[in-house]
């Protein structure tokens, strides 16, 4: 009874014999009374409604019937279980597709079957494999990235560590401060990885309260002035009429808004200029953040965002030589507040302009 094929053909024959035995009933008892009634009614009738007529006539009736949902028994069995087959066949390639998929194996699809329900479902399972498809080829890009991300700062580290073995280097504070510098490399690249994990899979622990963005955004840029003034680069901001109020956490916005103006630092050769400016627009609350530095080609305004893609960099700034997630981690960021990070570039050497939309709140 556990099998759900035996459980169809079971339904379809309970439902056969209900049928049935319900026909044999209500016949057998409503047949003689159909008799009488008709043979009272005509003329020249040989025997009384008792007579050897009617018990044969009823008998036979009763019989027929008898014989007839017999084979109505036989055919219904027979139909129910060609249609447990052809419910259950769909069923099997799903598991099949299941069983596949739990192994590791994401490219052969399900065959959809004629049933809209099954097609929805077999729709569904098909739409799961490409998305665990996806989910491992992007686990394995990502492992493969880290490795060659660790390997340049490790490769430094080992480098140094047998100099000073060897007696090729001596120990001086500046061979320590190279040291210094790639264990923080190391150390923020872990870190930014622990960020990265927590905003793709939405784990970022939002405090969210209500704030006025524009504030938020242009503390944020005037935090990085004193860099932009020692690599030559001004800094221009421009704060709304009113307040923009937002339902969000002003720590990570604050974040979003220090990388896009560490990028800009780092892309804007000395004499140009970084903008950051606040409005609304519509429903929304819009930071940009402008810089007249090399600029995006053609294809790169989506890939930046990509985990580990770096633009060529002529600044020198602290994000010259980054671990190359910090704008995938911000993008991260915004749409855990239900917003979006998008860049547009006129080409290059001609600037860029990174936009954070936010909804602002309601009141």
């Amino acid at each position: 009874m556990s099998r759900l094929s035996t459980r169809a053909l079971i339904s379809h024959t309970l439902v056969a014999v209900t049928g049935a035995v319900t026909a044999y009933l209500v016949s057998r008892e409503l047949t003689p009374r159909f008799y009488d009634s008709r043979m009272a009614g005509m003329m020249g009738q040989m025997l009384g409604p008792g007579g050897m007529s009617r018990d044969l006539a009823v008998g036979a009736a009763n019989r027929g019937l008898a014989i007839g949902v017999l084979v109505a028994l036989a055919v219904a069995i027979i139909a129910g279980a060609w249609s447990s087959w052809r419910l259950l066949r769909p069923l099997d390639d799903l598991s099949a597709a299941a069983h596949r998929i739990a192994a590791g194996r994401y490219d052969e699809p399900v065959p959809l079957p004629r049933e809209a329900e099954l097609a929805r479902v077999a729709n569904d399972v098909n739409a799961l494999a490409a998305r665990l498809a996806e989910t491992e080829a992007r686990r394995m890009r990502l492992l493969g990235e880290v490795a060659h991300e660790m390997r340049t700062p490790l490769t430094v580290l080992d480098g140094y560590v047998e100099g000073l073995q060897d007696g090729v280097f001596t120990p001086e504070p500046e061979l320590y401060a190279e040291l210094s510098g790639e264990l923080r490399r190391l150390r923020r690249l872990s870190e930014d990885l622990g960020a990265l994990s927590r905003a793709e899979e939405g784990r970022l622990g939002l405090h969210v309260a209500r704030v006025d963005v524009a504030a938020v955004a242009i503390a944020a840029a005037e935090r990085l002035r004193p860099q932009l003034h020692d690599a030559g680069l001004d800094l221009k901001t421009e704060w709304p009429r009113w307040a923009l109020l937002v339902d969000g956490d002003a720590d990570r916005i604050a974040q979003v808004v220090t990388n896009l103006v560490g990028n800009a630092l780092a892309a804007t050769p000395p004499g140009g200029h970084v903008r950051v400016v606040a409005s609304p627009d519509g429903a929304d609350a819009l930071i940009e953040v402008s810089d007249t530095g090399i600029g995006l080609a053609e294809g790169d305004a989506e890939r930046v965002f990509e985990r580990f893609y770096r633009v060529p960099r002529t600044g020198t700034g602290p994000n010259a030589s980054g671990s190359g997630i910090g704008l995938t981690i911000a993008r991260g960021i915004a749409q855990a507040h239900g917003g979006s990070l998008f860049a547009t570039s006129p080409g290059l050497d001609r600037g860029s302009t990174f936009t954070l939309r936010l909804p602002m709140a309601r009141a």
